[in-house]
């Protein structure tokens, strides 16, 4: 392509960045295809700015995205002529994907690069050496089957990831079917797109499968994608989430969905300890010690069974310490859950190398044209803060400005005018700190929860929420993962934790549950005006952006 075309809204630069006029009329469908393979790294009102890495280039490829593809959408969409420069480096990250492989032979694992070259490359890579055994041939190594997952990791960081294809142990046998009934009695069928999904993580249960990262909206049913690839997988599983409540929920889906019995299923929590051919636990079990130093006793549970199956739900949030257990579990299906990829410590290589590389995604906007997700509507709402504490404001300590800000007591009446104006639709209001989200709750005299509540306690009121008893709900963030609350159709957020992507897509996921009439969702952000607060709020809009929906900025006067 040699001629400038004004109509199309992206501009490619040879740092491998891009640039998507939001103004343009193509920009809703060019976004839709750079998504699989560029990352968005910021989003003011008209230009947004994406980035093409090797890691994203890799899990496209992953994802069955050929790289031809990938410069056909930039020539497609692009305003000026790509740079050579971009398309070569995107074919280069595409053709290193595969150029190693980790295979199993009768006398255990190797290493093989498909030239000698490349063998003695990384044979003399500082990050890798320590990883590999003899030289077995001038283009393969012996991998001792300890260093499978650790292998891996430095392979990514230097740049040449390895296809695993060395498969997995069987399992303890556990036969698993999906109900045509559930066992509440309603007629129940994985949507197409849930199978796919399932379909490719698992590969027919080829060693091409059984290992990688699955992204849906939350409300799209990812517990049930898990679900699919437990009864194809046919062996007992381990489900690691991150809560009690999500626990409880996960049991009670699996008990209602899939043919399996009480005594097949157990929770593995603070509260209890049941190992049983399912087990469902919490990552804060496996991660709590009685001291700083002392060690992990929890995470036996990784060899408690014969696992066939590792499910990490909200992988986006797995801990340091199982990330660590898991380099040593590569023998292991492993499935990754997550509404989205990015994590805020830049983990998401270690993702890719240990869980596996993404093996679906459909995008947000896709579903709610479906009707599978609700129809979201997105409204920050800049509150002024009161004159009595802009001189404590401009005095204060950066992170003491934050919390100055977020707790703007002037945020109450826009929340009342918001309560107002949806007065018959069940409405979340979610903070951050717990002091500010009592003391709402109790101007507004509504329940409240947060990290102390009891877990029964919790039980009853996330029960009176879903059979509309009680119709406005303040949490904390005790809310933000796995909950299930499926009658939520308007959340008023009103503080959160810095520009957190991930709590974003959390929150929106708590209202995005198809609805019975419109199928509409709404979304309240309070941010105090010209303050950094403000400034967080871009960052996490991010996520909006990312998955297609748009925000529009609202004065409380609007409300």
């Amino acid at each position: 392509m040699s001629e400038y075309r004004p109509e199309n809204p992206l501009i490619v630069q040879g740092d491998q960045s891009v640039l998507a006029e939001v103004g343009s009329p193509r920009f809703a469908e060019a976004r839709d295809r750079i998504a699989p393979f560029a990352e968005l790294v910021k989003s003011p009102e008209h230009v947004h700015t994406y980035r093409i890495t090797p890691l994203s280039v890799w899990n496209a490829c992953a994802a069955g995205t050929p790289p031809d593809e990938i410069v056909d959408a930039l020539r497609e969409y692009a305003k000026y002529p790509v740079p050579p420069v971009v398309e070569a480096s995107i074919r280069d990250a595409a053709t290193r994907y595969g150029r190693l492989r980790i295979s199993r032979d009768p006398e255990g694992l190797t290493l093989t690069a498909d030239e000698p070259e490349l063998a003695e490359e990384i044979g003399r890579v500082r990050g890798v050496a320590p990883y590999l055994g003899e030289r077995l041939s001038p283009d393969s190594f012996r991998v001792p089957s300890a260093e499978r997952g650790r292998l891996k990791q430095a392979l990514v960081k230097a740049g040449w990831p390895a296809e695993d294809l060395a498969g997995y142990t069987a399992g303890e046998p556990l036969p698993i079917s999906m109900r045509e009934v559930t066992r509440e009695g309603e007629p129940f069928t994985l949507r197409t797109y849930q199978s796919d999904a399932a379909g490719a993580f698992h590969a027919g249960g080829s060693e091409r499968g059984g290992s990688g990262v699955v992204v849906l909206p939350c409300g799209a049913g990812k517990t049930v994608v898990g679900m699919e690839c437990m009864s194809r997988v046919g062996s007992s599983t381990l489900v690691l989430t991150t809560s009690v409540t999500a626990v409880r929920q996960w049991i009670r889906e699996v008990l209602d969905k899939t043919t399996l019995t009480e005594d097949q299923v157990g929770e593995y929590t603070g509260q209890a300890k049941d190992v049983r051919p399912v087990t469902v636990a919490t990552y804060q079990v496996l991660t709590h010690r009685d001291k700083k130093d002392a060690a992990f006793k929890h995470l036996e549970l990784f060899d408690t069974r014969d696992w066939g199956l590792i499910v990490y739900d909200e992988v986006h949030l797995l801990p340091a310490p199982v990330f660590q257990v898991t380099a040593a579990l590569q023998a292991r299906r492993r499935l990754g859950l997550t509404a989205t990829l990015v994590r805020e410590d830049g983990r998401e290589d270690d993702v890719f190398a240990l869980i596996g590389p993404k093996k679906a995604e459909v995008p947000w906007k896709v579903l709610e044209g479906q009707g599978w997700i609700a129809t979201a509507e997105c409204t920050e709402v800049r509150v002024p803060l009161p004159k009595s504490l802009r001189m404590p404001y401009a005095v204060a300590e950066q992170r003491d400005k934050f919390r100055i800000a977020s707790e703007n007591p002037d945020k109450l009446a826009v929340i009342r005018r918001i309560l107002e104006r949806h007065p018959d639709e069940p409405t979340l209001v979610i903070g951050l700190y717990v002091e500010q989200i009592e003391g709402i709750a109790r101007d507004l005299g509504i329940p409240v929860l947060t990290g102390t509540t009891a877990q029964r306690k919790r039980d009853v009121i996330y029960k009176d929420f879903r059979e509309g008893r009680i119709p406005v709900l303040a949490v904390s963030k005790v809310a933000n993962f796995a909950v299930d609350l499926p009658d939520a159709a308007v959340a008023i957020q009103v503080s959160g934790t810095f520009g957190s992507r991930q709590e974003e897509a959390q929150r929106l996921g708590r209202i995005l549950r198809p609805k019975k009439g419109a199928n509409q969702a709404h979304f309240y952000t309070l941010v105090s005006r010209d303050t950094t607060e403000q400034e967080f709020a871009l960052k996490r809009q991010l996520f909006l952006c990312e998955q297609g929906y748009a925000y529009r900025i609202a004065d409380p006067k609007d409300i």
